[in-house]
């Protein structure tokens, strides 16, 4: 199997033409879908379908399912907490925060493997200091260990589904006010705050077995002049070298504001690719992603092709078998409680 290294995104509902043959370009090998393209449960099984067929089924299938304000499917879909809730029950009773944080990513895992979509980008790992509203009610809590350990909890109940997991946005994007969409955050702290706090638990999940990494497009100035998803670095000398991690490093996408300070998306996808990331996204700006395909010099990487098979999602039932699983309503009620 070989995976091309640039995910992309589509415009609607349904393939375009010109989808279908960007889709066939040897670079492509990943999709992330929005809420734009999301109708139904049978539409968008349907139309898992269709990208795989035109890809040639060397493509991984994403989508940002976090819960919360992050979730791109509702109708028809299990309406998740947003995952402080889980850090909020924690404070009081651990054990059932942690319970319930296996169910909820199960949920979460099971109904997105069950219309045929490989994996979401889950679970957040940064920490909620109460600055940042892009992340905000997104982390699980402000204490790295409590973060840690529910994540550890989520990751099981995705893993139970066949779901690989990913966690972001590291080193830490909660500790800044600037949103990365829109601006470039600048986080001022030295080595050794960050190092205390926010690398915590992205080191234990790295020891955990987490399957991939997401860096934040957030510039520690005391530490590099790039953002985290452009630097050696942080991706090389900390990711790999220091916490020994192996798995998958997905860009963050390239079209958000964060990526613009290392130029256009020719350049930002080198950059990131020479960095140490495994598969770069660009989404929301077809002409860009049509730049990098036209225009970035991709070499194919046979590390970043070993790793990225592993994010392919492991057989599942299809969603009418879910729907009647027993599992599935248990835990759906016991969810729902808190959502």
């Amino acid at each position: 199997m070989s995976i091309g290294q640039l995910m992309l995104d589509l415009e609607g509902t349904q393939l375009s033409e010109e989808e279908k043959e960007l889709l066939q370009h040897p670079c492509v090998g990943g999709l992330i879908f929005f809420t734009r393209n999301y109708e139904s449960a049978a539409q968008i099984t349907d139309l898992v379908q269709q990208v795989r067929k035109a890809a040639g089924d060397e493509i991984l299938i994403s989508v940002d399912h976090e819960g919360g304000r992050v979730q791109r499917f509702r109708s028809e879909f299990t309406v998740l907490p947003a995952i402080a809730k889980l850090g909020q029950i924690y404070q009081n009773n651990p054990k059932h925060a942690l319970d319930l944080a296996r169910k909820a990513a199960w949920l979460m895992a099971a109904e997105v493997r069950a219309v045929g979509i490989d994996f979401s980008f889950a679970p957040v790992l940064d920490l909620d200091y109460g600055v940042s509203q892009v992340i905000g009610d997104r982390a699980f809590h402000r204490q790295p260990d409590i973060v840690a350990s529910l994540a550890q909890s989520y990751i099981g109940g995705m893993r139970a589904t066949g779901m690989a997991s990913t966690g972001k946005h590291f080193p830490g994007h909660g500790a800044v006010t600037a949103d990365s969409h829109l601006e470039i955050p600048i986080d001022t702290r030295s080595k050794t705050e960050i190092w205390q706090d926010d690398i915590i638990p992205f080191a234990k999940l790295v020891q955990g077995g987490m399957d991939a990494v997401m860096p934040a497009h957030v510039i520690y100035e005391q530490l590099d002049p790039q953002p985290a998803g452009f630097s050696h670095y942080w991706l090389q000398e900390v990711l790999r070298q220091e916490m020994g991690f192996d798995g998958v490093i997905f860009s963050d996408d390239l079209a958000m504001e964060g990526a613009t300070i290392v130029g256009g998306y020719t350049e930002r996808a080198e950059a990131a690719l020479e960095a140490g990331c495994d598969m770069i996204l660009v989404c929301n700006d077809r002409l860009g992603a049509i730049e990098v395909l036209d225009r970035a010099n991709i070499q194919t990487n046979k590390n970043s092709m070993r790793r990225l098979e592993r994010m392919c999602g492991k057989p599942f039932m299809n969603r009418n078998t879910l729907m009647q699983y027993e599992i599935w309503e248990n835990y759906f009620n016991d969810v729902n409680e808190i959502s």
